[in-house]
Formats: structure tokens, sequence, C-alpha cells
């Protein structure tokens, strides 16, 4: 069974909007777009690079999907593959789109991303989106998250765990510390949460 991968800069109180830019998302008037930037170092961007250089498919928001559509298509030698690998993108308004190997999820997202899953193919990733995160957090679809925890608190804007995700358990598979202090933390799916007491 192929994987869905969430790949996320998140801040410390859980925010992932417009990480890379002012313009990026300014949805809900969000004004800290672009957050990440003073914290980006090699040591990020090495992960990133291997990050992206596994075989992969894309699983996108219409949101991400454009940011994505009016960059990447001219700049593969930046991301190798990245015009072969598939994307599947959830929109209610997009229907086609130039960019090669597009493929667009209409109607129920939740089930036509279970059978991709059931489909051959390398494992998918998710990148932004965070409104479709969230239908695949209440529909327990996530089997992976790669996360760059920065050192900040923003306290408003899209968050990565938002209200409705189905309860599950994951384990910590690989962390690291940047020298500006972000933590690279990757979690797999490990069952179902479990709870306990400490006596009294």
């Amino acid at each position: 069974m192929r994987k869905i991968i969430v790949l996320a800069f998140v801040t410390l109180d859980g925010v992932m909007q417009a990480p890379g830019g002012p313009q990026e998302d300014t949805t809900g008037g969000f004004k800290q777009g672009g957050w990440t930037v003073p914290y980006f170092d090699d040591l990020l961007g090495k992960v990133m690079t291997v990050q992206m250089s596994k075989p992969f498919a894309l699983l996108l928001g219409r949101k991400t999907f454009e940011i994505f559509a009016s960059y990447w298509p001219d700049h593969e030698n930046e991301w190798p593959g990245i015009n072969q690998a598939t994307k599947y993108v959830a929109s209610n308004t997009l229907s086609k789109h130039a960019w090669q190997n597009t493929v667009f999820l209409k109607g129920n997202v939740a089930d036509q991303v279970k059978k991709i899953k059931q489909q051959d193919g390398p494992d998918i990733q998710v990148h932004g989106s965070a409104n479709l995160i969230q239908t695949l957090l209440q529909h327990d679809l996530v089997d992976e998250f790669w996360l760059k925890i920065f050192p900040i608190v923003l306290g408003t804007g899209k968050r990565l765990f938002g209200e409705g995700a189905m309860p599950a358990a994951f384990k910590l598979s690989e962390s690291k510390n940047s020298p500006n202090g972000v933590i690279v933390a990757s979690y797999e799916r490990a069952g179902e949460v479990t709870t306990g007491s400490f006596g009294t």
C-alpha cells in the first residue's frame, strides 16, 4: 500500500500557513507569511533535498497546486522528477491544467485517496495544503509526518492539526536539530492511541 506523507513547516503553536512568503496565503488576513525564511539554513536545505529526491507522487490542495504550477514546471533542475511525477489535486473549481501528469480529484476526496493508496506507485507527498490535510486527518489517511518545527509562535493562522482529527498514535523515526533551532522530526503511524494512569 502506498503511504501518504505530510511534509510541513510548523511553528511551536502549530501554524503552517504561508511559510515561504508574505503573499503565499493571506486567508483570514494573515500578515506573517514568510516566517520560515530567517531560520532556513544549510541543514534544512540538505534535509529537503533528500526528502524531495525520493520516488514520489504529489497530493495537493488547489492553492498549493497553483503556487507549485507557477514555479516548478520551469525549475525541474531544483526538484528532479517534479514534471514527471503524478500530481493529484483536490479541487472543486479546477478541472484541467497544462502542467503534465496532473489529475484532478472531484467529489469525495477521502474515498478517492483511499483508492489511490491501494494502487501501485510511489508514496504520495502532501506539501502545504492545510485544508486538504484536515480532510486526510479526519479520515485517518496520514501514514507519516515529515515536520520542520520552527522556534516561533505566531498565535494565528491555519494550523496543522485542526478540529476533528481522528485519534492516532505515531512513533518518532528520525530527528535532528538545525543550527538555527529548527527541529526536524519524522513520525510514522503506530497503531491506535493507548492510555493509562500513574496510579493514585
